[in-house]
């Protein structure tokens, strides 16, 4: 059977910086405010009609493909994880087929909506792929576009600071080296959670949430896909998220998957070179660093730089990290991420 390895990787962030004093001119908040509960200093947003989530994506994708010392043409396989694609509908995936003008070899394309853990669930469906012998060349992109659907007022602080735009991408290929790169991937959900950490409006739901007593939409008429005035008053349109429930599940789920993956394969945290967690909230990574009980040079963060960008965090972190020399040849890299759903997963990779 064969392994998957990580044969290229590459990340791209927007060149328009946005610092926690940019939004504080939009909204009541301070850079002080903002850097003590999630970290973060500053972010990227994309230029809107020149950028789009799928264009970033293809620039991520250029450069990994480059590094994985192939064509944009042996690519046989595209999985593309994200919560904002360009469209409703189609994909993002097949745009970034489009992008990278690979549209004559006519190779499927995945869309995953697992939001932060989508990364992780793309991962490891395609490991599964590679180790089957199906596919040999497979293109994971992970693409966030935010900063086009936030809302920038004081109502929207908790959630409009925390977020940035960017991509990563790996290629992932077959090798036959036992012991070597993906060892072991593990995926998770909660459905219970649903709406505390959502974007539920406009959507095909009628108004029903599974919790009629917390959210009514008293003048949503023939479904839910309209935009109603009680939708616009109570800022249903933006994204919505129960900030301590999900501090409190993550820094709990976090270290249940990563040890979950290490027992697996048989190692202990001590043996891990390098943590890369989803750039949730650097509060949340630094939580789980102590209860790992792991160094500071052994769990990598850029939230400061990038903030959260969900499904595109772990591969630009993961990526600045082995530009870095972080990541080494031989090394034990673990990937782990929480996130709307609830969902959440980890991954083990040998390099």
């Amino acid at each position: 059977m064969f392994q998957s390895r990580i044969g290229g990787i590459g990340f791209y962030v927007p060149e328009r910086v946005v610092t926690n004093e940019d939004l504080a001119r939009h909204m009541d908040t301070s850079d002080q405010w903002i850097q003590e509960r999630t970290g973060i200093k500053e972010r990227r947003y994309a230029e809107g009609g020149k950028e789009s989530t799928s264009s970033m994506g293809a620039n991520a994708s250029k450069i990994a493909i480059e590094r994985a010392g192939i064509e944009a043409s042996d690519i046989d396989f595209i999985i593309f994880a994200t919560l904002s694609p360009d469209y409703y509908f189609p994909g993002s995936g097949v745009l970034l087929q489009r992008e990278l003008g690979i549209t004559n070899t006519e190779i499927g394309a995945l869309d995953i909506r697992n939001q932060c853990t989508g990364f992780v669930y793309g991962l490891s469906i395609a490991d599964q792929y590679i180790k089957t012998g199906m596919y040999k060349n497979i293109l994971l992109v992970g693409a966030e576009f935010h900063s086009m659907g936030l809302d920038y007022s004081t109502r929207g602080r908790n959630i409009s600071v925390i977020f940035g735009d960017g991509a990563g991408a790996l290629v992932l290929q077959a090798t036959e080296e036992e012991g070597s790169g993906i060892l072991t991937t593990h995926l998770h959900s909660n459905g219970n959670f649903a709406e505390e950490l959502a974007f539920i409006s406009p959507g095909a739901h009628g108004g029903y949430h599974g919790n009629e007593e917390m959210y009514e939409f008293p003048d949503v008429e023939f479904g839910g896909m309209f935009i109603t005035e009680t939708m616009l008053k109570e800022g249903l349109t933006f994204p919505n998220m129960n900030g301590q429930l999900v501090f409190k599940n993550a820094v709990r789920k976090f270290p249940e998957v990563i040890m979950e993956a290490l027992k697996k394969t048989g190692y202990d945290p001590t043996d891990i070179d390098l943590l890369v967690p989803h750039q949730a909230n650097l509060r949340i990574s630094e939580f789980v660093q102590r209860i790992m009980k792991l160094p500071s040079e052994k769990v990598f963060n850029n939230i400061q730089k990038y903030g959260n960008t969900t499904a595109a965090s772990i591969p630009i972190a993961l990526c600045e990290a082995w530009e870095s020399g972080l990541v080494k040849k031989g090394d034990l890299i673990c990937l782990a991420a929480f996130g709307s759903g609830f969902t959440w997963g980890s991954a083990l990779i040998r390099w």
